[in-house]
C-alpha cells in the first residue's frame, strides 16, 4: 500500500469516527503510529489479499484500555472496511497493539513516593474540603484512569467495580466521600507511585477541575509534598486555556525555573508572559543571550501586570528599576512593620531589599551580555549556566511578587466584604479595590 494513500484513507476513517460520536476511537487513531501490512491471503473466489491496519499506542495506554480495546477495534475496523475495501477485492481489519520502543530505565527500581507524603496530600484535601472527583461523579472520574469493568465488585449484586461504586455512591450514598483512598482495588496509599501521581494529575485536569485558580492552588499544595520526594506536577499543555499537568521526576525537568514561571503567569492571567516563557524555554541552552534578555522582559511584564491589576499608572517609558520600585511600594515588598525585636529583623529587611535590587542587576546583565545590542568581533557571550542564573533570579522575583500580590488581594477582599453596604464609600476611601 502507498503511504500517502494510507494517510488519506486513515484521515477519512478518523472523520467518520468523529462524526459518529466515537471520540475515543478517533483520538486513539490520531495518536497511534499506523502501519498497513498484508497479513494473509484467502484463496476463495480467485484469491483475496488480507490487510491489517496496526495501530501502535503507548504501552501504558494499551494496558489501561483493558476489555475496552476490543470495542475500539470493532469501531475502527468497520470504518476501515468502508474506506479501504471500496478500492478492490481486499479484506481489511484494525488491530491495536502496544508500541515497542527502546527504554534504558525499565530494569531500574520503580518510582518511590512515601506513604507519609501521600497521607499529607490526602489530609490536605480533607482540610480544604476538596472533592477528589471534581466536577465529575466517581465513576466518570475513575474511568479516565481504570477500566472499571475489569475490577471486581465488593457488592455481590454487581459484577464489576463500576456497578458497586454507582450503587453505593449515587443510589445509596452510604460510602464516605474519601472512600477511594482506602479501597484496595485502587491501592492509592500503598500501591505504585506512578498510580498515585497519575491520580493527582487527573484531579487537576481541566475537565475534572474547570476552575483554573483552584487547580493551580491544588498543584502548589501537591508540589509542597512532592518536591522533597523528587517529584513535581508540571504543565505540559493547555486545554481551553487551562493548564494540563503531569508528574515528572525533578531530575528530568529541563528547567524547573521555567516550569514555575508558567504557574506564575497563570496566576496573573498574563498571556504575554507565556510567550516570553516559551522563548526562555527554547533559548536557555541554545541562545543564552536571548534567554538573559527575555528574563529581564519577563520581570517587566510581571511588574506591569501587577500594577495594571492594582490600578497603578506608570509611564510607558518606565525602565525596570522604576517599575520594580512602584511594585515594591504598592505591595509593600519591603515592609516597615518588622520590629527590631523580631528575630533576624535586619536579615529579613536585607533579603527583601536585595530581592528588589536583583532586578537592577538583571537589567545591567542584559545590557552587557543579553540580546538587543550590537557586538564587536571580539565579543564572547556567556554560557547556558549564566543564563540559568539570570532566569532563576527573574523567576524568584516574579514568584515572590505574585504571591504577595495574591495575599494582598485576598486580605483586601476579606476586609471589603466585612464592610456594610452603607459604608461602601468609606470602604473605598480605606483602600478597598474592585479586584
Amino acid at each position: 500500500m502507498d503511504g500517502q494513500d494510507d494517510e488519506a484513507h486513515l484521515a477519512a476513517v478518523e472523520a467518520m469516527l468523529a462524526a459518529e460520536g466515537m471520540a475515543e476511537a478517533a483520538e486513539l487513531l490520531r495518536e497511534a503510529d499506523c502501519e498497513v501490512t498484508e497479513t494473509g491471503w484467502d484463496n476463495w473466489n480467485g484469491g483475496t489479499p488480507i490487510y491489517t491496519v496496526y495501530l501502535s499506542i503507548d504501552p501504558a495506554h494499551y494496558g489501561r484500555l483493558g476489555t475496552k480495546r476490543a470495542t475500539l477495534e470493532e469501531q475502527i475496523t468497520a470504518r476501515v472496511k468502508a474506506v479501504y475495501e471500496r478500492d478492490g477485492n481486499v479484506w481489511f481489519s484494525a488491530s491495536i497493539r502496544p508500541r515497542i520502543q527502546p527504554r534504558t530505565d525499565w530494569r531500574s527500581a520503580p518510582a518511590n513516593l512515601s506513604r507519609r507524603a501521600r497521607r499529607n496530600i490526602i489530609d490536605g484535601l480533607k482540610v480544604d474540603n476538596i472533592a477528589w472527583m471534581g466536577s465529575l461523579d466517581d465513576v466518570e472520574f475513575l474511568q479516565r484512569l481504570w477500566d472499571l469493568e475489569t475490577l471486581p465488585s465488593h457488592d455481590s449484586r454487581y459484577k464489576d467495580a463500576a456497578g458497586d461504586i454507582w450503587q453505593h455512591r449515587w443510589n445509596n450514598h452510604d460510602w464516605e466521600d474519601d472512600w477511594i483512598f482506602e479501597d484496595k482495588r485502587f491501592d492509592l496509599i500503598d500501591g505504585p507511585a506512578d498510580r498515585f501521581l497519575a491520580f493527582l494529575a487527573e484531579m487537576v485536569h481541566p475537565v475534572v477541575r474547570p476552575d483554573r485558580n483552584q487547580a493551580l492552588d491544588m498543584v502548589r499544595n501537591f508540589n509542597d509534598q512532592l518536591r522533597p520526594e523528587g517529584w513535581m506536577l508540571v504543565e505540559v499543555e493547555k486545554i481551553a486555556g487551562r493548564p494540563r499537568f503531569v508528574a515528572q521526576a525533578i531530575g528530568e525537568l529541563g528547567s524547573r525555573s521555567v516550569m514555575r514561571a508558567r504557574t506564575v503567569a497563570d496566576a496573573l492571567d498574563a498571556a504575554w508572559m507565556h510567550r516570553e516563557i516559551e522563548r526562555l524555554e527554547n533559548a536557555v541552552d541554545r541562545d543564552p543571550a536571548l534567554a538573559i534578555g527575555t528574563a529581564k522582559e519577563l520581570v517587566e511584564s510581571c511588574c506591569k501586570s501587577v500594577l495594571t491589576k492594582r490600578g497603578i499608572s506608570y509611564s510607558t517609558g518606565a525602565d525596570l528599576p522604576a517599575l520594580t520600585k512602584l511594585v515594591a511600594k504598592e505591595l509593600g515588598l519591603v515592609p516597615d512593620n518588622i520590629t527590631d525585636a523580631a528575630r533576624g529583623a535586619e536579615t529579613i529587611r536585607l533579603i527583601l531589599r536585595n530581592l528588589s535590587a536583583l532586578t537592577q542587576y538583571l537589567a545591567e546583565l542584559r545590557g552587557l551580555y543579553g540580546s538587543g545590542h550590537g557586538r564587536d568581533g571580539q565579543h564572547r557571550g556567556l554560557q547556558p549556566r549564566h543564563a540559568r542564573l539570570a532566569v532563576g533570579t527573574a523567576v524568584s522575583f516574579i514568584d515572590f511578587v505574585t504571591e504577595t500580590f495574591r495575599e494582598r488581594q485576598f486580605k483586601e477582599e476579606v476586609e471589603c466584604s466585612a464592610v456594610a453596604p452603607s459604608n461602601q464609600l468609606q470602604s473605598k476611601r480605606a483602600g478597598c479595590r474592585g479586584v
